[in-house]
């Protein structure tokens, strides 16, 4: 009878993880298809030149804000509801770019088909935590990482394309309106294939405390460690195409070979799901997310004191190895946080982090403006800190 329930309960998850895997691929295309063209839609529809770091600073803006509401809905509605009105919430913004063309339209429009990804990542959290048993629960996540960047790599191909075809103003309209039917047949797929699992229990609570010094001991010191951490990648993040063309002497890269780093670093990055998919549920959480935070580390070291294209190549598959730690530290935050709260929980640490996190970028530019070496060598002691405290002080699962 035990094994009988196990299966099932191992169908179901599979179930579940697979459609939500099917949909992140469909709404993740449809949202990318023609985000990156936005900013050259912008000028050509008649914003100055610059709208687009507007655009831009509001997407920064929204990841952080959307993380607390996302996590609500999908605590107070479940996971199945969750998902359909952030798709509705994304498809909404589309239509407002389809019916009125313009750049205003763009900038209202964004604030809802650029709130996708942020809303819904504590309910796909909430449903890898519930559908997969813990065992498995690592191997989730890492797949729904991976699976994330097939859009990020897709979607822009598909939009070139249609740009080159239709034109700018044309071709975002036709692009959009594949958003449209992407999300749409992804509300089908989520309704059909996924269960509305809300507990009892939730019903009966009151306002949940989710300021930082309400969190669990345990989950403050990760969310202090990994705030230190996205900090140190912060700080030199606008400036690493600066100082790898300019300031690396003997480096001497052109715009295509620092393009091939990033692209060599996008591909490590994909790369290092497969073996955490595996192993991240076998052995302790604390290694790979600590490892994460040491390749932070090490990356500033390496431009600082790295000298021509090799080391920078070094630097960019560090870079790209860091996500080592990202699958068992989502799964880390979801089990620290209070049953029944998961998902609102997970948003609030996205959110708070994200905020003061935004501090950094601020203090990069003021940084570099000093010294780009102060830059980096700030960086190196961010993720020193996050390293020692979470080393001393995280909790060994």
């Amino acid at each position: 009878m035990k094994k009988t329930t196990a299966a099932a309960v191992t169908t179901a998850g599979s179930a579940g993880l697979a459609s939500l895997l099917v949909t992140v691929i469909m709404v993740g295309l449809g949202e990318r298809i023609g985000e990156r063209f936005l900013p050259v839609y912008l000028v050509a529809a008649g914003a100055t030149l610059f709208a687009p770091s507007i655009l831009n600073a509001l997407d920064n803006f929204l990841s952080a804000i959307y993380s607390i509401p996302g996590g609500w809905f999908s605590t107070k509605f479940g996971y199945k509801k969750a998902l359909l009105y952030f798709n509705i919430f994304a498809i909404l913004g589309y239509l407002i770019v389809i019916i009125f063309p313009g750049w205003i339209s763009v900038i209202v429009g964004s604030v809802f088909f650029l709130s996708w990804s942020s809303l819904s990542m504590p309910a796909c959290m909430d449903l890898i935590q519930q559908e997969l048993p813990k065992n498995r629960q690592v191997m989730g996540v890492s797949i729904h990482s991976l699976i994330k960047r097939v859009p990020m790599a897709l979607g822009p191909v598909l939009g070139g394309v249609l740009i080159d075809s239709f034109g700018i103003t044309q071709g975002i309209r036709l692009a959009f309106i594949i958003a449209v039917f992407l999300g749409l047949l992804a509300i089908i797929i989520q309704q059909l294939a996924l269960k509305n699992t809300v507990s009892p229990e939730v019903k009966q609570q009151g306002l949940p405390k989710i300021l930082p010094w309400h969190f669990p001991r345990d989950m403050q010191i990760i969310l202090a460690a990994d705030i230190l951490a996205k900090i140190c990648s912060q700080i030199p993040y606008a400036y690493v195409a600066i100082w790898a063309m300019e300031h690396a002497s003997g480096a001497h890269i052109s715009a295509t070979q620092f393009g091939l780093l990033t692209g060599i670093e996008m591909a490590f990055a994909i790369l290092v799901y497969i073996p955490i998919a595996f192993l991240g549920d076998k052995f302790k959480r604390k290694g790979f997310i600590q490892t994460t935070f040491i390749l932070y580390t090490i990356f500033p070291v390496l431009l600082f004191f790295g000298r021509g294209f090799g080391i920078l190549l070094l630097a960019f598959i560090v870079r790209g190895l860091k996500e080592i730690g990202e699958p068992t530290r989502k799964i880390q935050i979801m089990s620290l946080a209070p049953e029944n709260q998961k998902a609102l929980y997970f948003g609030a640490f996205y959110f708070f982090r994200d905020v003061v996190v935004t501090g950094g970028v601020f203090l990069g530019g003021w940084l570099w403006v000093i010294r780009p070496e102060l830059n980096l060598l700030v960086s190196m002691l961010f993720g020193l800190s996050a390293v020692l405290l979470y080393g001393f002080a995280g909790k060994s699962e």
